[in-house]
């Protein structure tokens, strides 16, 4: 059989019916309708909370506002070759203890 637009369907088992829930007890979803029996998340209207992780302190709350001072820090000189330039004459060494 040759593979053509007409005759392309899903491979066997990929594709489920969709599940119609609260139609009856015979229908296997009915009355919960798979909720469970009592709680906030079997009432209606329910959504949780944008970024809770179940009261676990949620990666918002974990991470810090802003960063910290490094007592490490090291502070860069920026120097340009004009300057060295400008600093030395030709052939003379340039040593970092010489620029400071």
């Amino acid at each position: 059989m040759v593979l053509s637009l007409g005759n392309l369907h899903p491979a066997k088992g990929s594709k489920h019916k969709k599940k119609r829930v609260g139609r009856g007890p015979g229908s296997g979803n009915g009355k919960t309708a798979g909720r469970g029996n009592k709680g906030q998340k079997s009432r209606s209207g329910y959504s949780r909370r944008l970024g809770f992780e179940g009261g676990q302190m949620p990666l918002q709350r974990r991470l810090p506002k802003r960063g910290f001072t490094n007592p490490f820090k090291k502070k860069w000189i920026e120097i340009t070759l004009e300057k060295i330039n400008a600093s030395f004459d030709a052939g003379e060494q340039v040593t970092p203890e010489i620029l400071h």
